[in-house]
């Protein structure tokens, strides 16, 4: 209910309950006041009657009392005078009139008490008061009564009833109470408009903060308040107006802030209130990713993080993740495939794996999106055999350039949730991204380390750090390994009669050739100089005697160029076994170069495999 109809409400009980008591009160005093005027009225005319009944007895012309009686009936208002005597009196002078001998029971009452009776008695018609006192015989006074009766002081002597209309009395008391009830309404009237006209400004301010109000539920702070009095609703009307312009001016600066983090464009028509907390719940939600992709050890471990919160935040199972290698290699890798790792490529053509400017996003550098254009990426297979599946790629910068490129693959139906998410998305992948870089950068350091800058081969530090892993996963895998160290016969002369780097030369040749026969399970390793180590796992149709001998015979069927012509190299093999000639890869390579020692000391150009009896004979 309104406030307006609710204040007029008040005001109409108020009134009419004041009304309703004044004129309830007024007719109980009218009703108290007329019964009391009556019942004075009926004792005057009583006491008259007394007088002149006496006096009648007295001057001896009582028997003209009943044209008296008929006189006084004529009275206005007066519809009954009626005497009656007592048993003393019609014993000492008779019977009386007619009318003096009919008794009424209330009237024998009376003069068997000597009390009188006053009440409200009704015909038909109209209300009638009634009162009949008896006459006390009585000494005092002259005349008295007891000058003609024969009776003691005190006797009741006979008694009077008088009737007496009350309709004159009920209509100047209806008249009365119209006029005060007319008063009264005109009274409320006036008041009730006085009293609204003061409520008019609290009932339009109530109105409007109710409006403001619903608008600022909704996350509309535009509205305001018109009313500006100078009272206390002027005040709160100000006040609110100041609030509302506040909170308004305070959450677009907020949300404006907000979205150009986010890279999110928030419509004029959105809720302020909705829209800044879910942008300040997405900040701290990014905030909290980032914490934990820059705890995490490996880029790998951020490429699955990352693949989780498409998952879990934004319900998004099917999407790659592309590692883009350093712009002069010009090939990416798929690191991350509908939540496996290192899979192959699934939804592009494999040629952006080996020519990564084929990929458009990792070509402009832009967020490309399948969903407005189905024909703006060649690339993505499904763009013909399954036209209703979309896709969007977006590239993630490393210091300028595209290091990663993330692919979601969706029902073009619903490919205008995506749109909305992809802001936050693309947030969550800009924090992400210096940890990848940073990640990348030190395994690129590491990878160096471990690698020697001659021949691109891994270094003895590698194997270092690498024999730990290589022997519990042979133990637990019950695998033997072949351990074969090699070195270059006589490459000291090359140093000394060609140069160094000629004997660079040879060594990336020979280097390229041991990597070219051996599988991507196995290991090639310069192990230092001019000795390279080489580590097999060993099966029925693959034995590390075997190999070495490929290798040797690989070697020497090298024809290396230098500056003077052709050179051509040999090289000598030990071959070791683990766990057969050892408990520890360290201990084989120990074998593996008496096996060498052997070999060399027998006319180089040869393998020869470890046993025990070679040990006598270094």
């Amino acid at each position: 209910m309104k406030l307006q109809k609710k204040s007029s409400l008040l005001a109409i009980f108020l009134f009419g309950s004041l009304a309703i008591i004044i004129v309830a009160i007024s007719l109980l005093s009218f009703r108290q006041f007329s019964l009391s005027t009556a019942k004075e009225q009926v004792r005057s005319v009583a006491e008259v009657v007394r007088v002149s009944l006496t006096e009648s007895m007295i001057n001896g012309v009582i028997d003209r009392r009943e044209s008296f009686l008929k006189r006084l009936a004529e009275v206005e208002g007066l519809l009954v005078a009626r005497v009656m005597r007592s048993p003393e009196v019609i014993r000492q002078f008779g019977q009386g009139l007619a009318g003096e001998q009919e008794v009424d029971p209330v009237e024998k009452r009376v003069m068997e008490s000597g009390v009188p009776f006053f009440g409200i008695v009704t015909d038909e018609i109209n209300p009638i008061f009634r009162g009949t006192i008896p006459f006390i015989a009585t000494q005092s006074g002259e005349p008295n009564c007891l000058q003609c009766h024969n009776t003691p002081n005190g006797a009741v002597l006979g008694a009077i009833t008088i009737h007496i209309s009350m309709n004159q009395l009920q209509a100047k008391a209806l008249l009365t109470i119209g006029v005060m009830t007319g008063i009264i309404v005109v009274f409320a009237f006036l008041l009730t408009i006085f009293f609204r006209r003061q409520l008019t400004p609290v009932m339009i301010t109530a109105t409007e903060v109710q409006g403001v109000v619903a608008k600022a539920k909704d996350g509309n702070f535009s509205g305001r308040i018109q009313y500006t009095g100078d009272d206390e609703m002027g005040d709160i009307a100000r006040d609110l107006n100041q609030l509302m312009e506040h909170l308004h001016d305070n959450l677009s600066t907020i949300t404006h802030d907000i979205s150009q983090l986010l890279h999110y464009e928030a419509t004029g028509h959105t809720n302020l209130i909705t829209t800044t907390t879910e942008m300040v719940e997405t900040l701290l939600e990014i905030a909290q990713f980032k914490q934990a992709v820059e705890e995490d050890r490996t880029k790998f471990e951020v490429y699955h993080r990352i693949g989780h919160i498409l998952r879990e935040q934004f319900g998004i199972n099917t999407c790659s993740i592309y590692e883009v290698s350093s712009p002069g290699m010009n090939h990416m890798k798929p690191v991350i495939v509908d939540g496996e790792q290192e899979s192959t490529c699934k939804w592009c053509n494999p040629e952006i794996l080996f020519q990564a400017n084929s990929c458009r996003a990792n070509r402009t550098g832009h967020v490309i999106d399948a969903i407005e254009d189905p024909l703006i990426c060649s690339q993505f297979k499904p763009i013909h055999d399954n036209p209703k599946l979309g896709h969007i790629c977006i590239p993630v910068f490393h210091s300028g350039t595209v290091g990663n490129v993330v692919q979601i693959v969706m029902d073009r139906a619903h490919g205008r949730l995506y749109q909305l998410l992809l802001p936050f998305i693309r947030a969550y992948l800009r924090e992400s991204a210096p940890t990848i870089e940073a990640k990348r950068l030190l395994d690129t350091l590491r990878e160096s380390a471990l690698r020697d800058a001659l021949t691109g081969l891994h270094n003895r530090r590698f194997l270092e750090e690498y024999v730990g892993t290589l022997e519990a996963t042979a133990k637990r895998k019950k695998h033997r390994l072949s351990v074969l160290l090699m070195d270059i016969d006589h490459f000291k002369e090359v140093n000394d009669v060609f140069g160094h780097d000629v004997g660079d030369t040879v060594l990336r040749v020979v280097a390229k050739a041991l990597a070219g026969q051996i599988r991507t399970s196995d290991m090639v390793i310069r192990y230092g100089g001019e000795e390279f180590l080489v580590i097999l796992q060993e099966g029925e149709e693959y034995s590390g005697e075997r190999m070495a001998e490929k290798l040797r015979l690989a070697v020497a069927a090298l024809k290396i160029p230098i500056p003077s012509g052709i050179m051509r190299k040999t090289i000598s093999i030990g071959v070791a076994g683990f766990p057969s000639d050892g408990e520890d890869i360290w201990e084989v390579i120990k074998c593996a170069d008496i096996a060498l020692y052997d070999a060399k000391h027998n006319g180089r150009n040869r393998v020869v495999t470890y046993t025990p009896q070679l040990v006598g004979k270094e």
